[in-house]
């Protein structure tokens, strides 16, 4: 074993001296001119407009009746925030970059005046999509199954008056209204706040005013349940009463107003640019730098104003100018307006409207915490989430938090997540004197407070916290544990594509691996020493890490299969991952096509590449799957002859990934967890026929339809249903 392990295929160390070759300034042969293609943007697919229909796949999972009820409400839900976070970061961006006279374009030729004008004639219709969806559909079947989300106009007395009483305790004194007029400057309306626009009128002047009231959430939460009086109360069969806080507000607003006549209120939400722009070279502190930026994320520029379609053209425009926006920026939505929020619904005790629980597995050879690091020396142990618990990565870190022999543990952290398993390991680890590094990515989108938190919560226990690297993300997926062996020094490496966080685990596919092989362990000991100190790596001995050593591995691998197949003729590549957009990757793919290379790609999310051209691309195939769990494994598989090499890790194929991210790839070099990522994880993926969506030229998808031999295959149930299978018999 250890001979195959360390072996390097010459084929390889030629592909990789052929690209950088080419690759060096003025030097070899070009690339683009090799595949045929020229660069013509008609062979890219815009990423804006890919990550658009991706998200078109997630609402019509929200529309699929095979799903239980709450699970359609929890996809509306993950379909409306997609967008916020889409607004937010990508619109915001595509606006700065109009507002900069910014020409470039990328690779599909679309610039970002003519990208933001497709993004919105794409997204209008599936706006009302998305409100059909809720209105006509999820709405009355709620009410069917005893969820009943109701208007307070429409309730009675009794339930008004009970609804008014719990108004005037709870909510009324933390409301604030803000008047707008000469002598009161318009209020600042914070990133997606849901506020009300209200008209009132003086009855001595007869005068129209105008207000403002921000509605507290999340102090309250966006349902309010309605109180059940003693009668409801011992009826089993009542099922839940629920009205939006903003309905409960509005239809109070009287004692707010008092001797004034309320006309009418309109509910309204505006989106920011959210994307933190850090001056890292002008900061002589990251972390403060950080916490600075989070707090500007509130007050970006507005990108999106949501309003209720029934607000008049008159406040919209006095909005719009308030706001120094164009009226374009208006979206005119059935309430509710901000359908993130009825993820609550999903929190709901109604087992019988979600998906069936299950229990994940934990590898036989994991079972003993006390033999974890024997069987790890023994052999490499795969782990695939959620089909196998996190349980074993946070027995990982305690025994080695706990075990006298263990020296050190080095870490890297990007989303943990709240109540973190993996931190309180680590605050173990130094409550018995290891030494222990841990490097917060502070910059990890969206996580940065909860990473900052952690980050001071780790230095005061003497953990080394490293921040991050300046310019980069430090994106990779990798745990260390150093221990001290009666035959020496012993490395023992946990590699995957997820992240360290307990309850992402479970609704996140995601692979990892266990090694103690010895060149892995030099090479994550050399990494960590770069990311933590000051070092220049020019090659690792296995890894693949960017920036520096990965797109040129992964180009060189694409070189090797089109080599090997013009020899042999048995050519294959499957890719599983999130994103393809890298420009080099994509002409490199188009290349592997022209040679006859099958390409088979699973890409869940963004792809650039535009599969069927005619000779151009009509040996590759991509395909998505947007399920009941996120697909987020990177699988990266190449036929190599017969004796396939397999890639797993952090990065996609873009050019964040390889340029701007310390990302990692790891080859799997035992031969058993080869053949069963090869011949069991990626097949059932690739032959799904219920979840799966084939990405056309177009750019749309079209769902897959199975075989008239075949039976349907669903890949996610199947891998619950035999969860473990790709374990060892032992």
């Amino acid at each position: 074993m250890q001979e195959e392990i360390g072996r390097e295929n010459a084929n390889t160390r030629k592909a990789i001296d052929q690209v950088m070759q080419r690759t060096k300034m003025g030097s070899g042969p070009n690339p683009v001119a090799d595949c045929g293609c020229q660069r013509d943007p008609a062979h890219y697919l815009n990423r804006e407009l890919s990550w658009v229909e991706f998200d078109r796949n997630v609402l019509d999972e929200a529309k699929d009746t095979t799903h239980p009820l709450l699970e359609r409400v929890k996809f509306l839900s993950i379909f409306a925030n997609n967008l916020d976070e889409f607004f937010m970061v990508r619109v915001a961006g595509l606006r700065r970059q109009r507002a900069k006279g910014v020409l470039e374009a990328p690779p599909d030729g679309l610039t970002p005046a003519r990208q933001l004008e497709e993004i919105r004639c794409t997204l209008l219709p599936l706006l009302g999509e998305e409100s059909e969806c809720w209105h006509s559909d999820l709405l009355p079947a709620l009410g069917e199954a005893g969820i009943r989300i109701r208007r307070y106009d429409g309730l009675g007395e009794k339930e008004k008056e009970r609804l008014r009483e719990y108004f005037s305790r709870e909510i009324f004194p933390v409301l604030t209204p803000l008047a707008f007029d000469k002598s009161h400057p318009f209020p600042f309306i914070s990133n997606l706040s849901l506020n009300l626009a209200i008209t009132v009128r003086d009855p001595e002047s007869g005068n129209d005013l105008f207000a403002r009231l921000k509605i507290p959430t999340p102090l309250f939460p966006r349902l309010i349940q309605i109180p059940a009086d003693d009668v409801d109360a011992c009826n089993r069969d009542a099922g839940t009463d629920l009205v939006f806080i903003e309905d409960l507000v509005a239809s109070n607003l009287g004692l707010l107003f008092p001797g004034m006549e309320v006309i009418a209120s309109y509910p309204f939400r505006i989106t920011r640019d959210a994307d933190l722009e850090i001056q890292e070279d002008d900061a002589s502190d990251l972390l403060t730098a950080i916490e600075e930026s989070v707090e500007m994320r509130r007050i970006g520029a507005p990108v999106r104003i949501e309003v209720d379609q029934t607000m008049p053209e008159g406040i919209r425009g006095m909005l719009a100018r308030k706001l120094s926006v164009e009226p374009r920026m208006f979206d005119q939505v059935t309430p509710p307006i901000g359908k993130a929020d009825l993820m609550l619904l999903h929190s709901l005790d109604r087992p019988e409207l979600k998906d069936a629980p299950f229990v994940p597995t934990v590898p036989g050879r994991l079972e003993n915490q006390l033999r974890i690091f024997p069987e790890i020396m023994s052999r490499d142990i795969l782990v695939f989430h959620p089909y196998d618990s996190f349980q074993p990565i946070v027995n990982f870190l305690w025994q080695a938090a706990t075990d006298p022999d263990v020296l050190a543990i080095k870490m890297t952290l990007y989303r943990v997540g709240q109540n973190s398993p993996i931190v309180e390991a680590l605050l173990k680890a130094r409550e018995n004197n290891k030494a222990v590094s841990a490097l917060i990515e502070l910059k990890a989108r969206f996580d940065e407070e909860n990473n900052i938190g952690w980050a001071r919560a780790l230095e005061r226990a003497g953990v080394h916290v490293v921040y991050g690297l300046p310019g980069l993300k430090v994106h990779a997926k990798l745990c260390m544990v150093i221990r001290k062996e009666k035959s020496g020094i012993a490395r023992y490496v946990h590699l995957g594509t997820g992240n360290y966080n307990a309850a992402t685990s479970r609704v996140y596919t995601d692979i990892g691996i266990f090694t103690a092989n010895d060149l892995i362990g030099q090479d994550a000991a050399d990494l960590f020493n770069a990311l933590t100190g000051y070092a220049r790596i020019p090659a690792y001995r296995k890894l693949l890490v960017s920036p520096g050593t990965m797109r040129n591995g992964l180009l060189a691998r694409i070189e090797r299969e089109i080599s090997l197949h013009r020899k042999g003729g048995n050519g294959a590549i499957a890719f599983k991952m999130n994103a393809l957009q890298d420009r080099e990757c994509i002409d490199a793919l188009y290349r592997a096509s022209q040679a006859g290379v099958r390409v088979q790609l699973q890409v869940r999310g963004i792809c650039c590449l535009r599969p069927g051209i005619p000779g151009i691309s009509e040996n590759i195939t991509v395909s998505a799957i947007v399920g009941r769990f996120l697909e987020h494994a990177r699988i990266y598989c190449f036929n190599n002859g017969g004796d396939a090499e397999i890639l797993i890790g952090s990065a996609d194929m873009m050019p964040r990934n390889l340029d701007r991210r310390v990302e990692t790839l790891m080859p799997v070099l035992d031969p058993e967890i080869r053949r069963r990522i090869a011949e069991v994880i990626l097949p059932v993926h690739l032959k799904d026929t219920v979840k799966a969506r084939r990405l056309r030229r177009d750019g749309k998808y079209e769902r897959v339809q199975a075989g008239q031999e075949e039976k349907s295959l669903n890949a996610q149930d199947w891998l619950v249903e035999h969860r473990g299978c790709w374990h060892d018999p032992s």
